[in-house]
């Protein structure tokens, strides 16, 4: 699934820094786990064709696709990105990484060892460092840089422009030990995520001064010490390359050169296909594509199977012949132009799928999972017994089955906020809000007051509601209100008279296409736009009985930036729904960095996303009128939708509309279906990508929305601004961190710190285990699975693909040695 991952504000950047189908792999399945075990669910191991070192061949490059090239270098900046954090790894030393069971490890390349020695009266950490380590100048790894990046972090110097202090501000000092190669660090208080400070460390000459924090380590890095250093970085060729480190004193890397490229999302199939990079993460079609490939290397130059051309049958490649060669000139000039096109992509294609047989799909889950979020701010879902309730319509596996189970992954629903599966200290705590059953989610809403006949009954001055209806709703003009029902009344004529006309017009169309003279222009390119594979019979009924209850649905569809092209809502429609009429919140500090993260976050389904016109949508075409005494549209509440004083039960669903982000938009179709059988009516608000995060979900302009949480080591730390109780600021506004979703408690504050100060790593784990419970019964924010991690690699790569929680091992990757070295980069460079 491509990136969105969510802005992290002073959460530790190692989380917010994150947010597919082919090739056959033996995964084992996640182990069930119930609501009341614990920690007997295995993780997916990681995918990336481990070989030894000694198998592994010296020399040659390595070009490794990035979404964009990095706007810092330096990680504990707002706009520090995926890439920073990718190419950071490779030229700074992390002393904890994380292991392949998303636990912090020992760096043996930085550290001899790093313990607490002191518990009373207060917690002292001792770091011995390697004595061999050294930044790439010569000078040694010491004390000095440690304390450099305290001063810069801790908070207390405004002039370090610094998005997250967590940790540092609990030191008190920090000394040289018995020798140089010793660093003694003092907490004022006990501090149990103490493994999560000084990664990546920077040298003292970066962290010493705000001048050189804020700009010095934005475009370059020229003190490193890692497998490798910064060779260059090119704005105009949208690469960044690192060389070997001759300094390094660890393992020595086995490649040369390795180039991080800027490659968007949507060109990586031919990126890959072109040899201009060998390592990407991609989608489920560029897996597809891949699978396809590899599939066909057999077929003896046959006429591929898929793609363009290939879904045209016999009678249609006569009718386009005949077209071509026919007496009428204009329709054989477009037939020929029409199959000249045809047979170019054609070319095209087979040419891509040849290049592409050389490459694998490593596949595994990321280190991340996908939420349903919802803001209980106002409106609805300020009620817990309608977050309850949409909670417990959820069919969470099912959700799960639609993005893991095509990819050959273990379709299981996450049961944790605060550790994946196969993490120490799992466990499913969904039993706190209790599995899907809808006479019980039926009945937490009868309970809050939402009944069938609710939404016809007159309004007794309540609070129900979004925002949006509040302020669309206040006092306006005398007849706004009736003026208003006038243009819904008149629109959804319009709009359903389009729909029938539409309707048997394709009913027509479909009837009479083997019946079309030549001339017709609709049979002049035929078969050219085919797709690569048919979808199954079950996959069209599916489809289409989705497709059905979406069109049943009165709320429909609204994309923003639309609202002037033809057939788009009226005006007072975009208004009770836009962001406008919504109390907009000031978003966390990294809001705008992580929007970029949030650009990858789908895409592990092979579905088009495309939704239907708007003449889906109450109110029909802009400029639509209804006859004198035409009646009024029938209120939602008569097709089963439920309502209170007069207002149907309808939820704002925020999801991206870009083209990577069809995933997504299929999850929120499913959710929409299964809402509607219990009486919640959903209106889909589809916006920009890049406004997603910042716009929607950070400023809290919705009820329902999608996005991903990275997977952490230090739940204590990163998980507290996540999921802490607001907390009303000086100047009226509400001050969420990174809880979006506005709902949290003073009790699960008081476990999270209490877990934070827990030295015993056992028992803060149990603190841990309470504190997801209670997230659990809050309901405002809904594990629904881990995300699917997809990576394309040079079959002919070792030590490189889907690492799932493990940080990479840089100095390890290179090409098997059965292939002579070096020939690779001078196939692809």
């Amino acid at each position: 699934m491509s990136h969105v991952g969510v802005p992290r504000g002073t959460v530790r950047k190692r989380r917010s820094l994150a947010l597919l189908t082919a090739g056959v792999l033996t995964i084992p399945v996640l182990a069930g786990c119930s609501s009341g075990s614990e920690e007997t669910s295995r993780g997916v191991p990681q995918d990336i064709a481990p070989a030894a070192r000694q198998a592994v061949s010296d020399g040659s490059t390595v070009t490794w696709a990035v979404d964009a090239l990095p706007a810092t270098f330096n990680a504990f900046q707002a706009d520090a990105d995926s890439a920073t954090t990718r190419i950071t790894g490779a030229l700074l030393p992390t002393l904890f990484p994380m292991d392949a069971s998303g636990q912090p490890k020992l760096n043996p390349d930085y550290l001899e060892s790093a313990k607490i020695i002191e518990r009373e009266p207060k917690q002292v950490v001792l770091y011995k460092l390697n004595q061999q380590a050294v930044w790439s100048d010569g000078r040694e790894i010491g004390a000095p840089d440690f304390v450099a990046q305290w001063r810069a972090l801790r908070g207390k110097d405004s002039a370090f422009w610094t998005a997250r202090n967590s940790g540092y501000e609990r030191i008190e000092k920090i000394e040289r030990g018995a020798d140089d190669l010793q660093v003694r660090v003092t907490f004022s208080k006990p501090y149990a995520d103490w493994r999560s400070l000084f990664s990546p460390l920077y040298p003292k000459e970066i962290t010493g001064s705000p001048d050189a924090f804020n700009d010095g380590a934005r475009t370059t890095l020229k003190n490193t010490a890692g497998p490798f250093v910064l060779r260059s970085v090119s704005k105009a060729k949208g690469t960044v390359t690192l060389a070997r480190n001759p300094r390094w004193w660890g393992d020595k890397a086995k490649l040369d050169t390795l180039v991080f490229r800027a490659v968007a999302a949507g060109d990586r199939t031919q990126a890959l296909a072109d040899g201009t990079v060998d390592v990407a993460d991609i989608d489920a079609s560029t897996a597809d594509r891949i699978a396809l490939a590899r599939r066909d290397r057999g077929n003896n130059g046959q006429p591929l199977a898929h793609g363009p051309g290939s879904g045209t049958t016999p009678a249609g490649a006569l009718r386009s012949w005949a077209l071509a060669h026919g007496s009428d000139e204009e329709a054989a000039e477009i037939a020929q132009a029409a199959r000249e096109k045809n047979r170019k992509a054609v070319v095209a294609y087979t040419a891509e799928q040849k290049a592409l047989r050389d490459f694998a799909v490593r596949k595994s889950l990321e280190p991340a999972y996908t939420q349903l979020a919802l803001n209980g701010e106002s409106g609805p879902l300020a009620d817990d017994r309608v977050r309850r309730a949409v909670a417990r319509a959820l069919d969470r596996e099912e959700l799960a089955r639609t993005v893991l189970g095509p990819l050959g992954l273990p379709a299981e629903p996450l049961g944790s906020h605060l550790a994946l599966a196969g993490q120490p200290g799992y466990k499913d705590g969904s039993g706190a809000l209790g599995d899907q059953n809808t006479k019980e989610a039926q009945a937490l809403l009868a309970d809050a007051g939402w009944t069938r006949g609710g939404a016809v009954q007159p309004p007794k001055d309540t609070k129900a509601g979004s925002e949006a209806e509040k302020k669309g709703a206040k006092g306006d003009a005398p007849g706004a209100e009736e003026d208003t029902e006038k243009e819904t009344a008149e629109g959804a004529k319009d709009d359903k008279e389009a729909k029938s006309g539409k309707a048997e017009n394709e009913k027509k169309a479909e009837q009479g296409g083997e019946e079309e003279k030549a001339g017709k222009k609709a049979e002049d390119s035929s078969g050219e736009d085919s797709t690569a594979e048919d979808s199954t019979a079950g996959d069209k009924k599916a489809d289409r009985a989705s497709e059905d209850s979406a069109a049943s649905r009165d709320e429909g569809l609204y994309i923003v930036g639309e609202d002037n092209k033809p057939g788009a809502h009226a005006p007072v429609r975009a208004a009770s729904t836009g962001a406008s009429a919504v109390h907009v919140l000031a978003p966390a500090r990294t809001a705008a960095a992580q929007s970029a993260a949030l650009l990858r976050q789908a895409g592990a389904l092979g579905e088009d996303g495309a939704v239907a016109a708007q003449d889906k949508q109450p109110g029909g075409a802009a400029g639509a009128y209804a006859p004198v005494g035409t009646a009024a549209p029938a209120p939602a509440a008569a097709k089963g939708q439920l309502g209170k004083d007069g207002k149907a039960l309808t939820l704002r669903f925020v999801l991206p509309s870009g083209p990577g982000s069809q995933s997504l938009r299929s999850v929120g179709d499913k959710i929409a279906v299964m809402l509607e059988k219990i009486g919640i009516g959903t209106e889909i608000i589809k916006v920009p990508d890049e406004n997603y995060f910042k716009d929607h979900v950070a400023s809290g302009a919705y009820d329902l929305a999608l996005y991903s949480w990275p997977a952490t080591a230090y739940p204590a730390t990163d998980g507290r601004p996540i999921y802490a109780k607001p907390e009303p600021a000086t100047d009226g506004s509400l001050l969420v961190e990174q809880n979006y979703t506005r709902v949290g408690t003073d009790h699960i504050d008081q476990l999270f710190d209490q877990a934070a100060a827990e030295l015993d790593e056992k028992a803060a784990r149990e603190l841990m285990k309470q504190a997801d419970a209670r997230i659990w019964a809050a309901a405002g924010s809904i594990p629904l699975f881990q995300r699917p991690q997809l990576v394309a690699v040079d079959k002919k790569l070792a030590n490189v693909g889907a690492f799932g929680f493990a940080a990479p091992r840089y100095q390890d990757i290179g090409f098997k040695n059965r292939q002579a070295a070096g020939s690779p980069a001078d196939r692809k460079k």
